[in-house]
C-alpha cells in the first residue's frame, strides 16, 4: 500500500479494514478441534478462617463446629476421591450446608471454614438484604 497525494486517511482505513475481514473469514472457515476439553473451574473460597483435619486425637467435626458458631462461615469439606463416602457422612454430620470440593492431590480428610460465602453474597447484593431488620 503506497499512499500517493491524492489519497486519504478513509482509503487506508478502508484497505486496513479489508485485510482483517479476510484474516478473520479465513480463521473462522477453519473447522474447530472435534473435541475440546472442559476447562477445570476451582469454587471461589475466601481465606480460612479455621482448618480441621481428621487424625487421632482430633475433635469431631460437630464439635470443631461448635467452637465456630458464626453462621457466615461457610464450611468446605476437602477429600480425595477414594473417600467420597467418609465425605459425604462428615457433610451430613457436620449439620450446616457444606460444600465438598474432591481434590486427588489430597491424602486424607479436611475441613475448612472461611466467609467466601458471604463475601460473594455481598457482591451480588445478598449481605445488604441479610443485615436488614
Amino acid at each position: 500500500m503506497i499512499a500517493r497525494a491524492g489519497s486519504g486517511w478513509q482509503t487506508v482505513l478502508a484497505d486496513l479494514s479489508l485485510i482483517l475481514f479476510m484474516v478473520t473469514a479465513s480463521a473462522v472457515s477453519e473447522a474447530p478441534p472435534a473435541s475440546l476439553p472442559l476447562p477445570v473451574v476451582l469454587p471461589a473460597q475466601g481465606e480460612p478462617v479455621a482448618l480441621w483435619r481428621a487424625g487421632p486425637g482430633a475433635p469431631a467435626l460437630p464439635q470443631w463446629l461448635a467452637q465456630h458458631p458464626d453462621p457466615r462461615l461457610g464450611l468446605t469439606i476437602l477429600a480425595p476421591p477414594d473417600e467420597v463416602e467418609a465425605a459425604l457422612t462428615l457433610s451430613g454430620a457436620a449439620g450446616r450446608p457444606a460444600r465438598l470440593v474432591l481434590d486427588p492431590a489430597l491424602s486424607g480428610l479436611s475441613a475448612t471454614l472461611g466467609y467466601d460465602r458471604a463475601m460473594a453474597q455481598g457482591l451480588q447484593g445478598g449481605a445488604a438484604k441479610e443485615t436488614q431488620p
